[in-house]
């Protein structure tokens, strides 16, 4: 299984790190003094998105939808959650290959695809005492904080 585009996506996720911190240092208090990037609007407007995001994006949640119904009624088992997971990866894979957004909106993505890459991997088997039903519960919360903070014209939340 090629593990290179979730890589990539928690690569650039480090790399923006100290701008999102910069940008979430007003909203978040850590106990330490060090602040926790956390989602926000851009000045109280969702922020742009481009049409490699909003085609990923997508794909992903017409990837989750049809499998709801198995992943609340516990029936999914663990052999569909790593195909679904894997076709998952491919798809952030490619939001982080082509997607072209300004840096305060690339930072606040981050943040979105970082939850996405923790279910994926925990969807997949490969975290440490994952279960795939909670990552699977951890991508579509992803999924919710996408159509919150971002603008994706004729982006309708899943009902779940």
């Amino acid at each position: 299984m090629n593990k290179k585009p979730l890589v990539t996506a928690l690569c650039l996720l480090a790399l923006a790190a100290p701008l999102s911190s910069s940008l979430a240092a007003d909203h978040s208090h850590h106990h330490h003094g060090a602040a926790t990037p956390t989602l926000q609007l851009n000045q109280g407007q969702k922020w742009a998105t481009d049409a490699p995001l909003r085609d990923g994006m997508s794909r992903i949640q017409a990837a989750m939808e049809p499998r709801l119904a198995e992943i609340h009624g516990n029936r999914l088992n663990r052999a569909g959650y790593a195909k679904l997971a894997a076709g998952l990866e491919r798809e952030v894979g490619g939001i982080v290959a082509a997607c072209k957004l300004a840096p305060e909106a690339d930072a606040m993505l981050h943040l979105v695809l970082a939850d996405l890459g923790a279910g994926i991997e925990a969807m997949a088997g490969k975290s440490k005492g994952g279960d795939p039903r909670r990552g699977a519960a951890k991508v579509l919360g992803a999924l919710e904080d996408y159509g919150r903070y971002f603008d994706h014209p004729g982006w309708k939340p899943m009902a779940h």
